[in-house]
């Protein structure tokens, strides 16, 4: 296993640690929620800044879509989150998006392949198979544990959710390919930045959570 992959694994408990104290502690909430939504908007501008330049109307416009939209899921986040009959499509939601990543990190390292796109040398057909299965896998066993119901829609979802993620992924990745840069930032080691971490989120979690109300 390689220096990063140890690094990776590393930070990704701690962020489970961190995820789950969020779920606990309302304060903590509202102040991780905060760090999030600034750190990856800072990340975001620099790559933009990079690509554009600072007098770039095209720099003040993307960050100002971005602000907004960033701001937006994060209220949106916290809404659902506090609230007890909205929590649960959250979870299943965000269980989701890691395991999506997850299974394209897992498919990819194991079987590499053709490569997905041009725009991420990374990213392979394989990846992306493996986190559709992986997302496929928690409903599976939701609907093992009888939590969810093991129908065509649960399944649609979850894939669909899955699809989301994976565009999210490529976008900020085109954006670094634009920008020249490896990583948004590099305060988590073995991920990179915030933005690099939450990137699949950023997509696949509105839209799934959209996609649960419209078809459940």
């Amino acid at each position: 296993m390689s220096l990063k992959l140890k690094k990776r694994f590393v930070t990704s408990f701690f962020l489970f640690l961190f995820l789950a104290c969020m779920f606990v502690d309302q304060i903590f909430l509202i102040i991780s929620l905060c760090l999030i939504f600034i750190t990856s908007f800072y990340e975001f501008s620099r790559l933009i800044k990079k690509i554009f330049g600072f007098k770039s109307i095209f720099f003040y416009l993307s960050i100002f879509i971005f602000f907004i939209y960033i701001l937006t899921l994060t209220l949106f986040f916290y809404l659902l989150l506090i609230n007890s009959n909205t929590t649960y499509f959250l979870i299943l939601t965000l269980l989701i998006c890691f395991a999506s990543d997850i299974g394209g990190l897992v498919f990819g390292k194991l079987f590499n392949g053709k490569k997905l796109t041009k725009i991420s040398p990374n990213k392979t057909i394989s990846g992306s198979v493996g986190s559709f299965f992986f997302s496929f896998l928690i409903i599976l066993i939701f609907s093992y544990f009888n939590l969810v119901g093991f129908t065509f829609n649960f399944i649609i979802y979850a894939f669909a959710t899955s699809l989301l993620c994976q565009i999210g992924d490529i976008f900020i990745s085109f954006l670094k390919r634009k920008a020249k840069v490896k990583d948004t930032g590099s305060l988590l080691p073995g991920h990179g930045g915030v933005l690099d971490r939450i990137d699949g989120i950023l997509f696949g979690f509105p839209f799934g959570i959209f996609i649960f109300f419209i078809m459940i």
